[in-house]
């Protein structure tokens, strides 16, 4: 586990660490933790390295480690000044995560494109964050019932005005502190022109990744390119990173393929893919407009969702929820577009979701009829709630961020061998000798 916090002691001025222990225990066992931090010379550009560059001090991170699988532990981040005079922060909660094929009830939230809420009544922030606050008082609420999130690119939209960076780590510091709270990178993030990432343009306004790259620790070998995988018991999660080539014959393919394969779907049935940008399905009006239903090349990655039978890709980047049928090539594998609600047996395809819906403004999908894959849609604030009860049965619900019921839901129910059975393009050649 990760604890991450910011303060103003260079590791010549305090020592940071954290102080845990697990819930029963009497004395807590502190753990140093690293420090970092960026200047202006990190940064790629304007405003983030002129008029919008803040010193954000210095960021720590402690890494707790030999947890108790769903053990609770408390914690208090800390530092120790030369003079041995030590200085903590206030105490806090979380129950460590589930030992990787652990069988026991597992919810883990997914979304993207939050931003920054307001409570000071100036609706500075409404015209493009309008629904931030309400989604993150809404997981606050919520806290009890879900044990991880994946907030999967556009996370504070602070645009190159680095203080935003600190107003958004306060705001979901009440969830982050309680519950691992995992990231992709997106284009607000990380998108600068002659950078080495996938597209050009200036849509980080200079950041091009340093501040969510210092502030979130990911698992990933090189937090530069932002591609890692997680596991949370029954779950592996391979995140990717829209924002770096995921063609066939990049790095991020290749890294992509081994966390596919590495899964053990016999104690990990439940696949995952997150990024960004939508890889895969969306009938948003802009992708209408370009003559396409993805980022342009996103599909170059079906043949590997099929041929590991990944369940579920989920996308941000678009600002509207929907859902498709198990797909393949533009297909509903499962005998039709119908909303069944429920699948069992053997999937066929990857149900696709696309739950940019955190708070940034909402937009419309393309006009006329919908795709046939579309089966479900919703123009509204919320997130996507995945609950593992066992190793058979997922079920997937959109979350309205306004009232926290199910707008959205679907179950899927099947078994291992239905996992290992094979549908079009997703086994290698075999004999049919006995």
């Amino acid at each position: 586990m990760a604890v991450t916090w910011t303060s103003g002691y260079n590791i010549d001025e305090a020592y940071p660490f954290v102080e845990g222990k697990m819930k029963g225990e009497e004395s807590p066992r502190r753990t140093p933790a690293g420090t970092l931090t960026y200047t202006r010379r990190h940064l790629c550009g304007k405003p983030a390295n002129a008029e919008g560059y803040r010193d954000p001090g210095f960021i720590h991170t402690a890494f707790l480690k030999d947890l108790w699988p769903n053990r609770e532990y408390s914690y208090q981040i800390g530092h120790e000044l030369p003079d041995g005079t030590v200085v903590r922060g206030k105490p806090s909660t979380f129950r460590a995560p589930p030992f990787p094929g652990q069988d026991s009830l597992q919810r883990v939230v997914v979304f993207g494109d939050m931003g920054l809420g307001q409570r000071d009544g100036t609706n500075e922030l409404a015209g493009f964050q309008p629904g931030a606050q309400v989604t993150t008082d809404r997981l606050i609420q919520d806290l009890p019932n879900y044990d991880a999130v994946f907030h999967i690119g556009d996370l504070s939209y602070a645009n190159g005005f680095l203080a935003q960076w600190d107003q958004f780590t306060a705001q979901i510091e009440p969830i982050a502190s309680r519950v691992p709270y995992m990231v992709a990178s997106g284009n607000h993030e990380r998108t600068y022109h002659d950078t080495g990432g996938f597209y050009t343009g200036n849509d980080s306004r200079g950041e091009c990744g340093v501040p969510a790259e210092t502030y979130f620790y990911v698992p990933a070998e090189n937090r530069g390119k932002f591609w890692y995988a997680a596991d949370h018991g029954m779950f592996r999660f391979c995140v990717g990173d829209t924002e770096h080539d995921w063609r066939p014959g990049s790095e991020q393919h290749a890294f992509l393929e081994r966390c596919f394969a590495s899964a053990d779907r016999k104690h990990q049935p439940w696949l995952v893919f997150a990024a960004h940008r939508p890889l895969g399905y969306s009938s948003n009006d802009y992708y209408a407009a370009e003559g396409s239903f993805a980022e342009p090349m996103g599909r170059a990655l079906q043949g590997l969702w099929q041929k590991h039978r990944v369940d579920l890709a989920v996308y941000g980047h678009v600002h509207n929820y929907e859902r498709t049928c198990p797909v393949y090539e533009n297909t509903c594998m499962d005998g039709g577009k119908d909303d069944k609600g429920s699948y069992s047996g053997t999937m066929g395809g990857t149900v696709h979701v696309v739950a940019g819906t955190g708070g940034a403004k909402l937009r419309d999908y393309s006009a006329g009829p919908w795709p046939q894959w579309s089966v479900a849609r919703d123009k509204s604030f919320g997130y996507v709630k995945l609950t593992a009860s066992d190793h058979s049965s997922l079920r997937v619900e959109f979350i309205h961020s306004a009232d926290g019921a199910a707008h959205d839901a679907f179950n899927i129910s099947r078994d291992y061998k239905d996992v290992l059975a094979c549908t079009v393009d997703s086994c290698a050649p075999h004999s049919m000798a006995s």
